[in-house]
């Protein structure tokens, strides 16, 4: 485990970027908001990041208490990582980077890399209010799940189909997300422009359609 490296500074914010300043950090966090992850599949979703990073830095988390590595029961029998209480408030400090960050996406460099679930956290914040259930969303990178109203203590989204018929579907694409995160458009104008399509009849997708 690397030594604790701290900014000496009796400040608030100086004290967070002791825990989360460093590089990948929070982007791990990013990716363990979908619930308990595997160190391979953490891997696959931070491309960049070399091996010997990947475990130092959840060490330090697991040391920083933002979290934990178990053991899956069997079949599975695999060590899974996932965020301890104090490592899932990290989602509205993550909303807020990608919130400010969003106009600097612009187009899309040939170096990029994308995941479709990278999209999950402006979604979040359009969809935030609208009542609670799942929402399965479609681009045409891939296709993930948000859950409203999860409280502390649950995912905030997952990969790929939920694993129940989710309470709305929504189909749109990345540029529209990349829209809707940078406030140029609204949830409510992308989905009246045809931009956003909603599917379902259940009563969280009847108020999408109604917003």
């Amino acid at each position: 485990m690397s030594p604790r490296r701290s900014y000496d500074q009796y400040c608030s914010a100086a004290r967070a970027l002791d825990a989360v300043g460093d590089r990948w950090t929070l982007l791990i966090v990013r990716e363990l908001l979908a619930g308990p992850r595997r160190y391979t599949d953490l891997h696959a979703d931070l491309p960049g990041v070399s091996t010997d990073v990947l475990a130092s830095r959840l060490k330090d988390m697991e040391r920083d208490g933002l979290a934990t590595r178990r053991r899956l029961p069997p079949p599975g029998a695999a060590f899974v990582y996932e965020l301890t209480d104090r490592g899932r408030q990290l989602l509205p400090v993550l909303q807020a980077l990608g919130e400010w960050g969003a106009p600097l996406l612009q187009e899309r460099r040939p170096t990029d890399a994308v995941r479709a679930h990278w999209f999950v956290l402006p979604l979040l914040r359009c969809l935030t209010g609208l009542g609670e259930g799942v929402v399965q969303v479609q681009l045409e990178e891939g296709e993930f799940y948000v859950c409203l109203g999860a409280g502390d203590d649950g995912p905030v989204y997952g990969e790929g189909a939920a694993p129940e018929e989710p309470d709305a579907r929504l189909a749109l694409d990345s540029g529209t997300c990349t829209a809707l995160a940078g406030g140029g458009l609204t949830l409510r104008e992308a989905i009246r422009a045809g931009r956003v399509e909603v599917a379902g009849d259940r009563p969280l997708a009847k108020e999408l359609r109604d917003i």
